[in-house]
């Protein structure tokens, strides 16, 4: 077993270094360091937390958990991995958990990991996540999860656990979750690393469900990377995750949209075509498990990758407007908006639904701000101006919506008082319902 769980973290070693060629990016000059934090709370697996904070925190920040594969460390995911620099730039906390034990893998296979509130590691991953709740003004909708290998594995568990904590989640060569599960005191699963556990995906689905029993609310997005040459952790595993997780949304194993991000890479979405779709799984052609970790794409799936918009409306400018956009659909379109407010701020979750029969290919949604409202940044669109008529448009990865489908954007404003909601949303012009 431990040759096993050290070929897995030394096949994971190398993916760090990967993980910085993924990526390129220049991250502005910071003064904030990784720094480790004691005493943290209910910590049953002795777990050590490792916290990162950028110098322009967000008013009202995300809070990203990056965990690690066998054989690493908080600070090894932090040093090789972009989402420090990424937060650098767009202002979100990232909090770095560290195994202890002597294999460093994440503890994903014990009966006390696989129940809520069970003990082991989830549980003082889960005092993390409060310990930073209660000393930053964290965004409660904006708490993700992330991780490689093992720590893929943990981010199935994670929101398979706690639903009501983690918006989404980003595996990178991982496992459903459940299919670890030992009853020896063992960590390591062979039937489930070599790609031989396959349930249907009501099977999987209960897995999660009976993990948290009488839970009937939300569950968080899911985005699944997989090389189908892993020697680790067998391709099969990525097909027996998007059955998981396409059940717990309750879709099926069709996809509503499919597309090659780039040579060799193959990506499908269920539940929705745009770039927050339900689940989001990327096959890799020809890579091992020491893959690739995009770290942009998966901060771009969690709605994380914008900067503040202008504070009033932008001067004229010589350049070519954009690109108009295709007519209303055929039918109409819905609007779901809800508000999460706080003394002098507030997020809104807005959810567009295509309702007609036609494909909407690039689009503006018009709306107005009650008074006293001011967006500070937003997400999966650009928003100007920032008070008054606001008008949303999409943004490169999500400019389509499909008959049927629905595209979600999100912003965050102050507030000198009135929390209230638009009373009415045109898209391309043409009415909304609001649900």
């Amino acid at each position: 077993m431990r040759t096993r769980i050290r070929l897995l973290g030394a096949a994971l070693a190398t993916a760090v270094v990967t993980a910085l060629a993924a990526v390129t990016l220049t991250a502005p000059a910071s003064a904030a360091t990784l720094t480790e934090v004691t005493n943290f709370g209910t910590n049953p697996s002795n777990l050590r937390m490792y916290l990162y904070v950028p110098d322009n925190v967000a008013p009202r920040p995300a809070l990203l958990v990056a965990v690690h594969y066998c054989t690493g460390t908080g600070p090894a995911m932090y040093s090789g991995t972009q989402y420090a620099a990424l937060a650098d730039r767009y202002g979100y906390i990232v909090v770095y958990p560290s195994v202890t034990r002597s294999s460093q893998c994440f503890d994903v296979s014990s009966p006390q990991a696989l129940r809520r509130d069970g003990g082991s590691d989830p549980v003082g991953i889960k005092s993390m996540v409060d310990y930073v709740r209660a000393r930053y003004p964290v965004d409660p909708a904006r708490i993700f999860a992330t991780g490689i290998s093992s720590g893929a594995m943990m981010t199935n568990v994670l929101l398979g656990l706690y639903p009501d904590v983690f918006a989404a989640g980003a595996a990178f060569s991982g496992v459903p979750f459940g299919c670890f599960a030992t009853t020896n005191g063992s960590e390591w699963n062979s039937e489930c690393a070599n790609g031989q556990l396959i349930r249907t995906a009501q099977q999987w689905g209960d897995l999660v469900r009976s993990a948290y029993p009488g839970y009937t609310g939300p569950r968080p997005r899911m985005q699944l990377w997989h090389g189908t040459n892993d020697e680790v952790l067998r391709y099969p595993n990525f097909g027996e995750e998007i059955k998981q997780w396409t059940n717990l949304h309750g879709l099926g194993q069709t996809p509503t949209f499919t597309d090659t991000p780039q040579a060799g890479y193959t990506r499908t979405r269920y539940g929705g075509s745009g770039g927050t779709a339900p689940v989001e799984a990327i096959s890799m052609q020809g890579v091992s498990h020491n893959l690739p970790v995009d770290a942009a794409q998966a901060i771009r799936f969690f709605g994380l990758d914008t900067t503040t918009p202008p504070t009033s409306t932008p001067p004229p400018t010589t350049t070519s407007p954009p690109p108009p956009s295709s007519p209303p659909p055929t039918g109409g379109c819905r609007i779901g908006y809800a508000v999460n407010a706080w003394n002098t701020g507030l997020t809104s979750a807005v959810t567009i639904t295509n309702t007609g029969s036609t494909a909407v290919d690039g689009w503006s949604l018009a709306f107005t701000l009650p008074a006293g409202q001011t967006i500070t940044n937003g997400w999966n669109a650009t928003y100007a101006p920032s008070s008054g008529a606001v008008t949303a448009r999409n943004v490169s990865y999500n400019a389509t919506i499909a008959p049927g489908a629905s595209v979600d954007i999100g912003f965050q404003a102050n507030h000198t008082g009135n929390t209230g909601k638009p009373t009415a949303f045109t898209l391309n012009g043409t009415a909304c319902a609001v649900s």
